[in-house]
Formats: structure tokens, sequence, C-alpha cells
């Protein structure tokens, strides 16, 4: 009789249960929020919570310099109650303002607005450094442009979105602390970056390395763009000089040439850095914080040796 109480007991439990509304079952986003780029991405959504889908035009390992919008990419733009963009020509012709023009002309708020931009000169030609986000005080900036976006879009979330907001930029000045700390390990004369395209510039002036890049600042037919034979000469005497232990590959960019460059300056390829374009899911780089996490590993361990 007891073990029958009890059975009828159970199913009666499994029947009341089934029939409460589940109270932690996520609710629904309230707005969509578009994203030229996965870093921008990712940094919206740790503001935005649930509020908002978030959604972003490149994928992993998608280089923003050279992309080329797509059809689909235009109705994603015109469901879009807000739209976010890096600046400073990372989006290669500026791709996103004109997908946001041609589409509605939904509101956009330029993440990099505020930010005092490393300049860049080749041949002559100066431009603005469009990869401010890899200095992390620069990714503060970006975090409170957005922040300053979704509450205009949606005030009654304004406290959230602050909240959120607040714990992250926590979050970037440990970050920041943290590399300082790992680069302390690399003997100063071992300092020195090569990769595929100068897309570090901010990163090295905050932590104090030197940058060595064979392409230039983009890797389409943009200003600047492309490898000339000098530079290449320059590159590889700067790598047999400074004694260079590694050089590094970018997820965004054909590995081919600094592969070449390697090996005419007899040195290693000491890893992949996470460049333009965060990781796949389910990767150590598919965060901001866990991209520059994983390019400060590999620099560190690759030029500590």
């Amino acid at each position: 009789m007891i073990f029958r109480n009890i059975y009828w007991i159970f199913w009666l439990h499994l029947l009341l249960n089934s029939m409460i509304p589940c109270s932690s079952a996520r609710a629904e986003p309230l707005f969509t929020v578009v994203a030229s780029t996965t870093q921008i991405a990712d940094l919206a959504r740790e503001i935005a919570g649930d509020r908002c889908r978030v959604i972003s035009i490149l994928g992993p390992g998608i280089n923003p310099h050279g992309y080329m919008p797509v059809p689909n990419d235009g109705k994603t733009v015109a469901s879009a109650d807000l739209c976010l963009q890096n600046g400073l020509h990372l989006e290669g012709k500026n791709w996103m303002a004109t997908l946001v023009r041609d589409n509605g002309n939904r509101p956009i708020i330029t993440c990099s607005d505020g930010i005092i931009p490393l300049h860049l000169d080749y041949d002559g030609t100066v431009v603005d450094d469009p990869h401010a986000w890899f200095d992390p005080r620069n990714a503060a900036i970006y975090v409170n442009n957005i922040l300053k976006g979704l509450i205009v879009m949606d005030p009654e979330g304004a406290s959230q979105y602050t909240a959120r907001a607040s714990l992250y930029l926590n979050q970037l000045r440990v970050l920041d602390a943290w590399i300082t700390e790992q680069f302390h390990q690399i003997p100063p004369e071992k300092r020195i970056l090569v990769t595929s395209h100068d897309a570090f510039n901010y990163f090295a002036a905050r932590f104090g390395l030197t940058v060595r890049s064979p392409v230039g600042w983009s890797t389409g037919a943009e200003i600047g763009g492309g490898m000339t034979p000098e530079r290449r000469r320059h590159v590889v005497a700067s790598i047999r000089e400074g004694q260079v232990p590694a050089v590094f590959v970018e997820t965004t960019v054909n590995p081919k040439i600094i592969e070449q460059i390697a090996q005419e300056a007899g040195v290693r390829i000491g890893g992949h850095l996470y460049s333009d374009a965060m990781g796949p899911a389910g990767s150590a780089g598919e965060r901001y914080i866990g991209m520059m996490r994983e390019n400060t590993l590999t620099i560190v361990e690759a030029l500590s040796r």
C-alpha cells in the first residue's frame, strides 16, 4: 500500500508540473540588432542579453576588407531595429553603410566613434587603422557606443543594458591587465610581431610590441593593400636582423605569403592568430575575450622560446 501511494504521488507530481508554465523559459527577443562583423556582434550580445537577437553579417574567418554583400544581407539589414558597423573603412568600400542606405535606412551606430585612430602610411597615402578593437581600452569605447544605441532603440531596457555593460567593462579591464602581465614573459628584444597584414598595430602599441607586415593594412584592393617586392625584402631583412623567433598566420588571410616569407627568412610559423574575424562556434576564439586570450597565449609561447 505504501509503495502504491508513492507511485500515485509520483505521477501526480509529474502531472502538476506539466501544467505549470516554465518560468525559466527564455523570452522571445524584442528587437533585432545587425552587426557587420563577428567581434562587434559579440560585444553587442554581451550587452543586449535576451532582449535582442544579434545577427552578424560576416561569419567566422570572413575578411571584412574585401567582402561583397549578397542579396540576403540586404534582407537581414531591412529587418533590423539597429545596425552596428566598425567604421574607419574596415568594411571595405563602406559596404555596411551602403547596405543600410539601400535597405530601409535603418539606424546605424559606428562603434569606433570617439577612438583616436592610429595612422598607416603606404607610399605617401595616409589612412586610419581600422583594427581599433585590438586595444581593450578601445573595445570599451565600442561597448559604450553600442550601449548608447541600444538605449535609444529600447529605453525600457536601459537599466539591464547598463548593468551588463558595467560588468563587461570590468572584464575588459581585467583582460587588459592580464595581457600586460603575460607579455612580460617575452624578452624585450624578441617582442617583434610579424603577421600577414597590419591588423595588430593597436595591440602592439598597447602592449609594447613592434609589428612587421608584408601586405599592408588591407588584404583587398583597398588603399595600401598588396605586397610590393621592396616591402617583402624589408620584412625578410627585419626578421633576419632582429632574430625574430617566429612569424604568425592570420585566420582571415591566405597563409601562402607569410609561409613563403618564413621560409626565406629561416624562421618557423608560431601559430594562427584571430584577426579581422573571431573563431567558429565551439572554438576558443569564438568570443572577443577568448580571441584576445588565445592570441596572447600563442604569441607569448612562440616568442618566449
